[in-house]
């Protein structure tokens, strides 16, 4: 019987990775689906995809299936023909990445959850079955150039920071669960103005868009595939990017090059950057913006406290870290600034 899970350490994985010889496309994918039993689709799903030599993170659920995976180039007939043989996934759009070194994924990892975007929604009445109308590229741009439309981001704010679509507003929370009755409540008094949901790859703005008409609101619109198929339509039909500065993504790349501009700033210095890190120091990897002159004079950390830590022995580090939570520092999404975390000992 084949192993479901994976048994070999990151480290190796990693080191395979990059000695591979072949190339990878880094896609995502997902669909909103009744599935009975998560556990066994999970199963299937595990056995199939590592034949293929599929590498990824993937979410199972009752509501559907989200995906973020990178397949073999030369196997990617392959994967299409298995993913469509499963009805409800039959022709799904994919999101083929717009910036892509193929070692975005080194381990596939396959988990049950109860959601797979936890929204927070316990309305029984509550259901995707009525959602959003679509809109791809060439009629975002359009809805864009009526000063009327409201355009809200449904991502996080370190997503949001480093680029977003012009006039776009933020839902400055931590959380999509934060941030469903929060756009529900900025948008009171304008139900009959068009609104444009968006995000990433069109998952979580597909909910938002449900969920906003489930409260009343009338036009509702949602970005078809996020900003990651937008990106693709426009450079393919050569339309103006209303999208600028760059794409957040969630695996090793930590975004995607949308447009050359920069509208974010050094955590640390405030200099122009949008380049994401996370701390060096293993008791932190707190995710923050780094430039290259901050990045070599910190070691690639975000504060001197952890830059000290990683030149200690590895085993005064492992005392360091027990007992304390989230790092040295806590990144707040909301306010974008660094703080020093109080010591244990002294809160």
């Amino acid at each position: 019987m084949a192993l479901l899970h994976n048994r070999v350490s990151n480290e190796e994985l990693k080191k395979r990775l990059m000695e591979e010889t072949f190339q990878r496309t880094t896609i995502s994918f997902y669909c909103y689906f009744p599935i009975e039993n998560p556990q066994e689709f999970r199963d299937y799903l595990y056995k199939h995809l590592q034949a293929l030599s599929v590498f990824g993170r993937i979410y199972v659920a009752r509501e559907g299936i989200n995906a973020q995976i990178s397949v073999p180039s030369d196997k990617m007939d392959a994967f299409r023909t298995f993913l469509y043989s499963i009805e409800p996934l039959n022709q799904l759009r994919l999101n083929i990445a717009v910036d892509d070194d193929g070692k975005s994924f080194w381990v596939l990892k396959i988990k049950v959850r109860e959601k797979i975007v936890a929204d927070g929604i316990d309305d029984p009445a509550f259901s995707m079955e009525k959602k959003g109308r679509y809109v791809n590229a060439r009629q975002m741009n359009e809805l864009l150039q009526d000063p009327e439309t409201i355009v809200v981001d449904m991502r996080n704010h370190y997503e949001y920071e480093v680029g977003h679509f012009v006039n776009a507003l933020e839902v400055a929370s931590d959380t999509f669960r934060e941030q469903l009755p929060m756009a529900v409540d900025m948008m009171r008094g304008k139900e009959d103005k068009n609104i444009i949901m968006y995000c990433t790859g069109g998952i979580r703005c597909e909910k938002a868009s449900a969920y906003m008409l489930h409260k009343g609101f009338k036009n509702v619109f949602h970005l078809e595939g996020g900003i990651i198929n937008y990106a693709r339509q426009a450079k393919l039909e050569n339309l103006e990017t209303k999208f600028i500065g760059k794409n957040f993504v969630f695996d090793d790349r930590l975004g995607e090059r949308i447009t050359a501009d920069v509208i974010a700033k050094c955590h640390q210095c405030g200099k122009p950057c949008d380049n994401h890190t996370n701390c060096k120091n293993n008791g932190c990897h707190l995710l923050f913006i780094q430039c290259e002159d901050c990045a070599s004079e910190m070691q690639g950390c975000c504060s001197v406290e952890c830059r000290d830590t990683i030149h200690l022995p590895l085993e005064r580090q492992k005392e360091i870290r027990k007992g304390i939570e989230n790092g040295q520092n806590i990144f707040n999404k909301s306010q974008v600034r660094l703080r020093p975390r109080i010591s244990p000992v002294n809160r």
